[in-house]
This record gives structure tokens, sequence and C-alpha cells, in this order.
């Protein structure tokens, strides 16, 4: 054997297949073991090889499983479990009552006093191997068995580390190359692997070419028989906090805290942070110098709009920084999580937004139900309660008004009264 050659191989295959050598190595000492047993073993018999890579030195042993006779099956027992099904290949076979025990096979197991001539501290339970003769000429029915055991085994170690490498990436942003386009979803070339990006979690009128190169959600990792299926999101809202860690160093050092996220997928979104820190604007640390970081983030969702408002303990400061880019005059609590907003008339269908996007949007992300009112509507109460006091007043005012008519038209009849007098004297002298 060319050890240079046969451990470079070795090398190559676990370098493209993403597999620790050990698992490479792992994988052949089992292909060698399964060609043994096929031209030189017997059915039933466990097989266990070792390779040494440095020096090409192949050892076999044969594993027996050590029993004792409170562990076998009776005759009667045997009998009764003719009609059921089992694993003759299993090393235990549980009973009804719970209690683990086996059928005898003595290329399988061996019996704890034999054991004991071979090694004498070996317990109950315990495997023995046995040393076996080593062969260096297999048959092609051997050597295509071991092909397929590495084959085999090469496949599941794949599928093994894409699991484990890309279970411990879920909730994570992860770069991708998009593969192909089937109908209406989307593969991606994940770090060797594929993923898929479905319509659901596609951002709505966002399109995509082959060759192009974008950053993904990872959303979950599922097994199947053809292999692990990685599903990947645009749309999924929490893409936007994770895309902000990578361009806010604040944020990863824990001075700024993102503590809610509403999201019109390829529209427009809201994002509430906070500061841990007096002296750091979470505002300003979210934006960037010219708005350098916030740019980068828009640029990757593209072109979504982003507001970013300050989180506040108080619901009511809250929710008018929530309604930002409009002015609010005042905010009152109601119950079951509801508020009346008071905002100027001309900043009406600012707040309410086009088809109700801001307003819905605010409510997403302060969790209370949002309802928008002009001015009018906030001081019209106010208004009713004073109304007594000042009718009071201009009821007033109109008496004083017409007594002082009265007292200057009463001069005037009797003046009048008087010339009439005096004329109807002289007519009648």
């Amino acid at each position: 054997m060319d050890l240079k050659n046969f451990t470079s191989a070795i090398a190559q295959i676990a370098e493209e297949k993403g597999i620790p050598f050990e698992k490479v190595i792992e994988t052949i000492e089992m292909a060698i073991a399964a060609a043994y047993k096929k031209d030189y073993g017997k059915k039933g018999q466990i097989i266990k090889a070792k390779l040494t890579p440095d020096t090409g030195e192949l050892k076999f042993w044969q594993v027996k499983f050590i029993v004792d006779q409170d562990m076998l099956f009776t005759e009667e027992e045997l009998e009764a479990m003719k009609e059921r099904k089992f694993d003759e290949e299993a090393a235990t076979i549980k009973t009804e009552s719970g209690v683990e025990k086996v059928r005898f096979n003595e290329e399988r197991h061996m019996m704890i006093d034999e054991a004991k001539k071979i090694k004498k501290d070996v317990k109950v339970g315990e495997e023995l191997e046995i040393p076996l003769e080593t062969q260096q000429d297999y048959g092609r029915i051997a050597a295509q068995t071991a092909k397929q055991v590495i084959l085999q085994r090469i496949r599941e170690a794949e599928r093994e580390t894409v699991m484990t490498e890309f279970k411990s990436k879920e909730g994570e942003i992860i770069s991708g190359i998009v593969q192909r386009i089937e109908g209406r979803n989307v593969f991606m070339d994940v770090n060797r692997s594929v993923g898929i990006l479905t319509k659901e979690e596609q951002i709505p009128g966002e399109f995509y070419r082959m060759g192009q190169r974008l950053k993904v959600y990872l959303l979950k990792v599922e097994d199947s028989p053809k292999g692990p299926i990685i599903f990947l999101s645009r749309a999924y809202p929490k893409i936007i906090s994770k895309l902000f860690e990578l361009e806010v160093p604040e944020i990863t050092q824990g001075q700024v805290v993102i503590k809610s996220i509403a999201r019109e997928e390829g529209s427009r979104a809201k994002i509430a942070v906070a500061s841990t820190v007096e002296n750091i604007d979470p505002i300003g640390s979210m934006v960037g110098q010219k708005g350098t970081r916030v740019s980068a983030v828009i640029n990757e969702l593209g072109g979504e709009k982003i507001d970013i408002i300050a989180w506040d303990e108080d619901p009511t400061k809250y929710i008018a920084n929530a309604l930002s880019p409009a002015k609010v005059l005042d905010v009152k609590e109601e119950e079951k999580n509801k508020a009346v907003v008071f905002v100027p008339e001309d900043q009406l269908s600012l707040a309410i937004g086009k088809d109700g996007q801001n307003v819905r949007l605010a409510a997403k992300l302060t969790g209370w139900k949002i309802d928008v009112r002009p001015p009018q509507e906030n001081t019209g109460a106010e208004e009713a309660k004073e109304e007594p006091a000042e009718n009071k007043e201009a009821e007033k005012v109109k008496e004083e008004k017409k007594e002082k008519e009265v007292k200057v038209k009463k001069p005037r009849k009797t003046k009048k009264k008087a010339e009439e007098k005096e004329e109807s004297k002289k007519e009648e002298n």
C-alpha cells in the first residue's frame, strides 16, 4: 500500500465533503470490516477493524457480548416467541416485563465462564474483543461491499456534518448565492449545501438572478430521507435586527438593544431601540455617520424604508414615538391596551400613513390598539364642561346691553309724544 497517496486521498475526501479526517478513517475501517466478514466471517458475527494511517497496519477483532444464564431465554419463552417477530441481530431483547434478555448465538454471545478464561476481569454486559487473523486478499464481491459501505457512510457523515453545522446557525444571517430557480422557489448555495427560499419567505416584488449573492436568515434545518433541508428567509422580521448587528458594533457590545420590530416586507419597517449606557444615543448609533449604517441595511433589503424610534417605558411616550414622523399632541390610555392619539389636522394623514400603514406598524411595534383623531375631538369634551359658565357670562352681557338700549330709547319716546301733543293743541286752537 502506498501510504503517502492513501493518506493524502483520505485528507482530500475529508476536505471536499467537510468531514473530519478521523470520521473518514472510521468509515474505511467499517468498510474493511464488512469486506472481511463477507469473505472470512460467518453470519451473525460482529467484526471490528482498526487501521493505522501512518503505518498502514490493519487489525481485526470479533466482538462478543458477555452474558450469564439469567440473561438467556428459556425453551418455553423461545417457543412462545416463535409467533412474534423480533430482531435476531439485536444484542438484547426486552421482554414484556421490561427485563432485557438475549437469544443465545455463539457467534455474538459468550458465557461469562468462558469469557473469564480469556479476560479475567470481564463482567456481564460488557463486550469482549477476540483478535482475528489479518487477511490481505479479498474477492470482488467483498470489495464491492466495502465500496458501498464507504459511499453510504460518507453520505451519512456528510449529512450529519451539515445538520450539526447549520443547526447551530439557526436564527443567524448567512450568505448565499442563487443557484437555480424552480417555479417560485429559489435554491441557494450556502457553504457547499443547498438552501431553499420559498415564495412565502421572499420579499414581495424582489427579483432574483442566477449567481446573485444575498444575505438570508436561516429559519430552520430539517432532516429528510434525501438529506437535510435548509429553510431560508428574506421576509422574517428578525433579519433586520441581525443585519443591524453586522453594521452596528454597539449592539454586539450590548450598549444598544433592539426592543421591538414591526415590518411589512418590501415596503416599510419600524424598529424600537434603547441604550443601556447613558452617553450613547441609540438612534444615532443605528443611523451611523451620514446614515451609512442604516443605508447598508436598506440596500441589502432592496430599498425597504426603515424608521428607527426611541423605546420608552412610558406607554404614552412610546406610542407617540412609534407614530413618527408625525407629531403627536396627546395620548390617552384606555382599557384593554387601547390608546387614543390626538394629532394636528395637518399631521393626520402622515400619522395614519398610506393605506393606514404608519399607524398599523406603530400598533404592531407597541402592542397597543391605536386610534388616531384630530384635535377638535380632544378639546370638545373640555368645552362641553365649561359651557355652563360661559353661557352665564354671555347671558349677563346680553341682559346689560338690553337694559342700556331700553334706557336710551325711553327718553326718545317721551319727546316724540310731547311734540305730538303740542301739535295737536295747536291744531285745536
